[in-house]
């Protein structure tokens, strides 16, 4: 690369430093150099082929009643410098902020356990006096709302902003609630148990979603992932029955076997191998054997084996009933997560980008326009949303607490508005119901294309 192409690669990650860790921001320096390579081989062959290089066409697919600033229209060096105020204006992370988080936690385990204490209820109701069938899956599916809400909170307003290193800076916090201690090696039993691997989920989620936003790396591009429906002959009604199965357990069957694959290709690249490109399910293949034993079996065994087994003193029919209201909960907590985190990104109104971000300014422009807020409000409308109804606050800044999306909130608002970039906030409900119109190909996402 060229001295002033360079400069611009340095500007652009040491702007990134500012809202990652350096881990992350050495594994994005090394994929764009790659990309700058690819780039550079494809300019030659192109150069070869026409003798000149065209520069490439910025195409919208917008309304005609568009009343928003075009792509390409806006200032994004100006964006960059009104939002990074916003950060800074802020201040340090602080005590307060690590409060609020303790306070989320606290009303995760609760309710995590209020439905567990609820299963004891159900099962000595059961053996001491009986219970009819009404009162016994009334009383059970509040138990298993309450552990299916426990469950999401844990994964969504707890392990989420930690994994960040939301709060590594905090001064004198201990060491679980940093990046680098939380859900470790044998503490994922404490901290974070799950169908999912933590080290596998924060390489999927931190660096190829939140930096590949909308672009064919995205390894959550809801579109991209769903061609095998949208194009098949199924019957559309048939199609919704298949999202909505599918959102039941997508936990095991999409993120488990999706974050394994990222984080093996991550390996690939370095090795020039071949990337994966398909789920290895069974466990007599390498990555499926990896996939059941570290990923599917710790949580199954602890979950469906392990805490049913704790109601054996009541009896052999308490352990059935505590395991049925524990498969409830956990078809719950799939469903809440669906709900609160795939709408997030994806519907008719969101754009999609053909190639990687060129500057830092960029990115900021694509996190919006790529992003959806839900409702926001309280502490408490805003944990049931997992606070991912701040996803765009969250995008800008993903290392920053929740506590400062809710301050950030109105004053990204205003700088939105100062550029006349759409600020996108709906009802998570009327989100859902677009995200499954694109999933089943009823609707398209926007394309900005040729940047």
């Amino acid at each position: 690369m060229s001295a002033i192409e360079n400069k611009a690669m340095e500007d652009i990650l040491e702007a990134r430093e500012s809202i990652i860790s350096a881990e992350e921001a050495e594994e994005l320096a090394s994929q764009e150099k790659i990309l700058k390579f690819n780039e550079e081989v494809e300019e030659k062959k192109s150069f070869i082929d026409s003798k000149h290089i065209k520069e490439p066409l910025i195409k919208e697919q917008i309304s005609q009643t568009h009343v928003y600033a075009k792509y390409e229209d806006v200032d994004k060096d100006q964006l960059q410098r009104d939002l990074e105020e916003i950060k800074a204006n802020l201040g340090p992370v602080g005590e307060e902020d690590y409060q609020h988080l303790l306070k989320l936690e606290r009303w995760g385990r609760g309710a995590t356990l209020s439905g567990f204490f609820m299963i004891y209820v159900i099962t000595a109701l059961e053996v001491s006096i009986g219970l009819s069938t009404f009162g016994f899956w009334t009383l059970g599916i509040i138990a298993a709302v309450l552990i299916g809400v426990g469950n999401v909170g844990r994964w969504a307003n707890v392990t989420h902003p930690i994994l960040h290193g939301a709060y590594d800076k905090v001064p004198n916090i201990p060491k679980q609630y940093t990046k680098s201690g939380y859900a470790r090696g044998n503490n994922r039993y404490i901290h974070w148990l799950d169908w999912i691997k933590p080290e596998a989920w924060e390489y999927e989620h931190n660096i190829m979603h939140h930096y590949h936003l909308g672009e064919d790396e995205d390894p959550d591009n809801v579109e991209k992932n769903l061609q095998w429906l949208i194009q098949s002959n199924i019957p559309m009604w048939l199609r919704r029955v298949i999202v909505y199965a599918f959102a039941a357990v997508w936990k095991p069957v999409y993120y488990a076997p999706n974050t394994l694959r990222i984080l093996e290709n991550k390996e690939r690249r370095k090795k020039r191998l071949p990337e994966i490109t398909k789920y290895q399910l069974s466990p007599f293949s390498v990555n499926g054997e990896q996939l059941w034993k570290d990923f599917y079996m710790p949580y199954f065994v602890v979950k469906f084996i392990i805490l049913p087994l704790l109601f054996l003193p009541l009896g052999t029919s308490a352990v059935f009933s505590a395991f049925i209201i524990i498969i409830m909960a956990e078809v719950y907590a799939n469903l809440h997560s669906f709900l609160v985190i795939v709408p997030n990104h994806s519907a008719e109104d969101i754009y999609q980008f053909s190639e990687p971000h060129k500057s830092q300014g960029e990115f900021y422009l694509r996190q919006i326009m790529g992003s959806v807020n839900y409702n926001t409000g309280t502490d408490l409308i805003d944990f049931s949303h997992g606070f991912l109804n701040y996803q765009i606050e969250h995008h800008l800044f993903p290392n920053t607490p929740q506590s400062f999306q809710q301050k950030m909130q109105p004053l990204v608002k205003e700088v939105c508005k100062k550029h006349n970039i759409e600020y996108r906030q709906e009802s998570v409900f009327k989100r859902i119901a677009m995200t499954i119109d694109l999933m089943v190909g009823k609707t398209k996402v926007l394309r900005v294309d040729g940047v």
